[in-house]
């Protein structure tokens, strides 16, 4: 196997220096490669978004990554730069200035102003709006004023947000948090800012979304029809390696990879099921990126039968995550060692211990001596996604390995599996991940083990010291003390090791002969807006 692998290092800035300062290079892609000459075009194999606004969209990233901007971006090394911020500061991790560059325009050509972003959060925000990644603004002051408990909002305006000039202005937060500046880079969509007229019409701004990127939408978005996007002869950031890229919506994501074996499209992800086979596929365009995702076997911690730590230990030293990793993920995957992923900076690998290594014989002798195991596990996931061998491998292992009977069983599509998840009507471990939308402990530590966090597929395990000792971590603003403070919850979570965690993740994609080089970033997910194409292609 040789996929070509772009590693994110474990010391990417995990936190941020109060008076924070960045470097100002404004870089919005990192190519491991020198890039060829510019121009072309490249198809891209998407899910339809049916949601194209960035503080709507649940799958839409790569469009949006492409049609926006954010205020600051995180490279492949982890260091953070800024793109459409001058500058971000701040003497207390409280409250942090915004400055803007100047001459930046919206595809409309109207221009980008501080009220731009202060007027796109209040609206993400605000409860009765009901967009999807309202909860990246979370840590906002006021945040909770448009989102009252019951009723409805006595304002549509956070009180943490203040324009001082055309192109500044002030976020206040919650509480300290030295990951601030993170929050607001590429992936978090929900950051971007848009037009005000966008907010006049937002069923109309689905339909032709206007950002502030590299490139624009050149016609009104028709679910399940190809989006045409154009380099934007305006953008004031780095000028993209391309002129064109299409997004391809794809029902199903194996006959996508096949058309990019015919040449029919360019760039696709790699299906679960494909992953074994893909290095003989397609060779060194099989591109391989580690990534701030992290699965967990979910188990049901209201269930009595699971309340005894040891039985929730036996279960992970039962599971040969390596061997899983070889058949099912073609050795891509990483067995877990910790609670967040890897690539996190600070991330304390090892942490996991023992508990985390393959160990059948210790396995079954803790769960005998934990009182074993009254009935059947029954291990849930969800149908339709790929996932069927991981899950039959794990509950093939318990069976054998601790003379339990398991058996794994698929729900019939996602929407199915997280409403039971979310109604807690599960009686058996069941599929948990988290893909971090920035590479900070924070990130996956609040999603995973902070009730509200977003993560609706977590374990759950929500303890007021572990909050507490989060908050704690997010306060620091130095790295260095920012990485121990998060690895100190890491050693209060394996005190009651409340799930066990499976695989740091990679996202692998294939590509055409048409590519020679398809970069990435700190979140694991290509750059389209930086791929080189093959001389000419």
């Amino acid at each position: 196997m040789n996929p070509r692998q772009r590693r994110l290092t474990a010391s990417a800035g995990a936190a941020l220096a109060l008076a924070v300062s960045l470097s100002a290079c404004g870089a919005s892609a990192d190519a491991d490669a020198e890039a060829g000459a510019s121009g072309g075009s490249i198809s891209v194999a998407v899910t339809d978004p049916i949601q194209t606004i960035p503080g709507r969209q649940t799958v839409a990233y790569d469009l949006n990554m492409a049609v926006w901007s954010p205020l600051t971006w995180v490279d492949t090394d982890g260091e953070l730069t800024y793109v459409a911020a001058e500058s971000m500061e701040s003497d207390d991790a409280t409250t942090w200035t915004v400055t803007l560059r100047d001459g930046w325009t919206f595809h409309d050509g109207t221009p980008v102003t501080a009220q731009s972003y202060v007027d796109s959060w209040n609206a993400v925000a605000y409860g009765p709006d009901a967009f999807e990644n309202s909860g990246q603004l979370a840590g906002i002051a006021g945040y909770d004023d448009l989102n009252p408990a019951e009723g409805e909002p006595a304002t549509t305006e956070m009180s943490g947000l203040e324009v001082t000039g055309d192109l500044t202005f002030t976020v206040t937060l919650e509480g300290p948090d030295g990951q601030f500046p993170m929050q607001v880079s590429q992936a978090q969509t929900a950051m971007y800012p848009m037009p005000a007229s966008a907010l006049e019409d937002l069923d109309a701004y689905n339909r032709h979304p206007v950002g502030n990127g590299p490139f624009a939408v050149t016609g009104d978005y028709v679910e399940n029809e190809p989006i045409a996007t154009e380099a934007y002869a305006g953008y004031q950031g780095p000028e993209p390696t391309v002129d064109s890229i299409t997004f391809v919506p794809y029902a199903d994501a194996t006959t996508a990879y096949t058309d990019v074996q015919a040449g029919n499209i360019d760039v696709a992800s790699v299906p679960a099921a494909r992953l074994p086979q893909a290095s003989a596929d397609f060779g060194e365009r099989l591109y391989t990126f580690d990534a701030p995702g992290i699965s967990y076997l979910g188990l049901p911690l209201w269930d009595e039968r699971y309340q005894d730590v040891r039985v929730r230990q036996a279960i992970s030293m039962a599971i040969d995550r390596a061997t899983i990793s070889d058949v099912v993920y073609g050795g891509l995957y990483t067995p877990a060692t910790a609670f967040t992923p890897a690539v996190e900076a600070g991330t304390p690998e090892g942490i996991c211990g023992e508990f985390c290594e393959y160990d059948p014989e210790a396995a079954k002798a803790l769960l005998d001596e934990a009182g074993g195991f009254d009935g059947t596990i029954d291990i849930y996931y969800p149908g339709g996604i790929g996932l069927d061998e991981l899950y039959k491998a794990i509950a093939n292992q318990l069976r054998q390995n601790l003379g339990v009977e398991a058996v794994a069983t698929p729900s019939a599509d996602w929407a199915e599996f997280s409403e039971n998840r979310t109604n807690g009507d599960i009686e058996g471990p069941f599929f948990s991940r988290w893909g971090a939308l920035y590479p900070s402990q924070q990130n996956t530590l609040r999603s995973f083990y902070v009730d509200g966090g977003g993560c609706p597929n977590c374990i759950p395990y929500y303890e007021d010291d572990v909050a507490d000792l989060i908050a704690a971590a997010d306060a620091e603003a130095d790295p260095t003390a920012a990485g121990e403070a998060y690895a100190a919850v890491q050693e209060r979570i394996l005190e009651d090791f409340p799930a066990p965690p499976l695989f740091f993740e990679t996202y692998s994609y294939v590509t055409s002969e048409r590519v020679a080089e398809l970069p990435t970033s700190a979140v694991g997910n290509p750059t389209f807006t930086a791929v080189v194409l093959a001389e000419g292609a």
